[in-house]
């Protein structure tokens, strides 16, 4: 078997979709996009492809050396997520020819479903108390949102106050055991961070995410020691080697890789088997689309330290289209008791309609996520 052809998809509401095609007829789709920079790294899957015609898919490991180790510079979001829709597509396939799930392949399963949780509150967090309650109503057992708004190195109590006031409407609102996942999105740096932590301890949060920049990961030490609520990081690291000195500092609880962006199954498998190791939990980071999705459930089938998972179903980004659009059989995806089933079908376990994804790419996308100031002119962290 030969792969023969790579073509690229970019479809709304941010997503960028990736078809292989094969001479036996088998096909496999993967997601390869960094959410702002889908037609780049559509570049760079083209740029790949140059190498991977003619060559046989299921040599996965060895096609992902390859696309790492040969380029002298390497690395970064752009690179990683290429390969991480590569990737997916070659276990598609891979599943595909054995007539398995991709977790079969990888020794199977070790959990049947996979506790999720819901975004509530938008870029800007309003209006979350009633929509946790939403949430929960639904059956959601965990909600995430974002904690603050921009905030300076150093910025007043009021912004303080209004954070807490928001995490206590969710708290009130949706119940004494809900989860509730506070994202800081990098908008906090170290001094308002260790401020937010410890204010917002009587909440009892699920996490706290993004505390400081993950450029900044050498703040973490300072944070873990004035806070007991578990700190999770990780969306924005692309590779063991980007987690290597996060997981032997000692002070992140929880690793959110994205199988998009870091590599794909192939290294984020490595990656969660290394925070195991660690004694590190695991929660994929995935406000993407259904073939991203499926990819995290199967290294989730296969990986006893990850505890829940990130969809994006409601997201407030996804505008005009959502998860469930672009597969024949929503079902695959239903949530029951506040948690999913690992797929089961062949491969990712789900079936793109592929009529729909070619028309909904003659529409395309450019999304970009909004840029943000302080009120004296500087730019601020979205």
């Amino acid at each position: 078997m030969k792969i023969t052809k790579l073509e690229c998809f970019i479809v709304p509401p941010r997503w960028c979709f990736l078809k292989v095609e094969t001479d036996e007829g088998i096909t496999g789709w993967g997601e390869p996009v960094i959410e702002g920079r889908a037609h780049t790294v559509k570049a760079a899957v083209e740029e790949l492809s140059e190498y991977l015609i003619g060559k046989d898919p299921l040599r996965i490991e060895d096609h992902w050396n390859v696309l790492y180790r040969s380029g002298f510079y390497r690395g970064g979001p752009i690179l990683m997520s290429a390969i991480a829709g590569i990737d997916q597509a070659l276990w598609d396939i891979k599943g595909k020819y054995f007539n398995a799930p991709i977790y079969q392949l990888m020794g199977g399963a070790c959990r049947d479903s996979i506790r999720v949780y819901s975004w509530i509150g938008g870029d800007r967090p309003s209006d979350v108390g009633q929509a946790a309650k939403e949430v929960a109503d639904r059956g959601f057992t965990a909600v995430k949102m974002n904690g603050t708004e921009e905030l300076q190195y150093v910025d007043s109590y009021e912004k303080i106050d209004q954070v807490v006031e928001r995490i206590a409407a969710v708290r009130e609102a949706a119940g004494e055991y809900i989860g509730i996942g506070i994202d800081f999105h990098g908008r906090v740096h170290k001094p308002m961070a260790k401020i937010l932590a410890k204010e917002l301890e009587p909440f009892r949060p699920m996490f706290i995410e993004e505390p400081v920049l993950s450029e900044n990961n050498e703040a973490l030490r300072e944070i873990a020691n004035h806070t007991h609520i578990p700190i999770a990081t990780g969306e924005r690291m692309y590779s063991r080697w980007d987690f290597k000195q996060l997981l032997a500092d000692g002070y992140v609880d929880i690793i959110q890789p994205d199988l998009s962006h870091a590599g794909g199954i192939t290294e984020c498998k490595k990656i969660v088997s290394m925070a195991e190791a660690f004694d590190v939990a695991v929660a994929p980071h995935c406000p993407l689309g259904p073939i991203a999705l499926a990819a995290c459930l199967q290294v989730d089938a296969t990986s006893h330290n990850a505890y829940i998972q990130e969809q994006s179903l409601g997201i407030h980004y996804n505008k005009g289209n959502d998860l469930l659009d672009y597969i024949t059989d929503p079902s695959v995806f239903d949530y029951e008791d506040g948690h999913v089933k690992i797929p089961q079908g062949p491969g990712l376990g789900i079936t793109i309609n592929e009529e729909y994804v070619r028309k909904m790419a003659e529409v395309g996308h450019n999304w970009k996520n909004p840029v943000w100031r302080h009120k004296d002119g500087t730019v601020a962290e979205w």
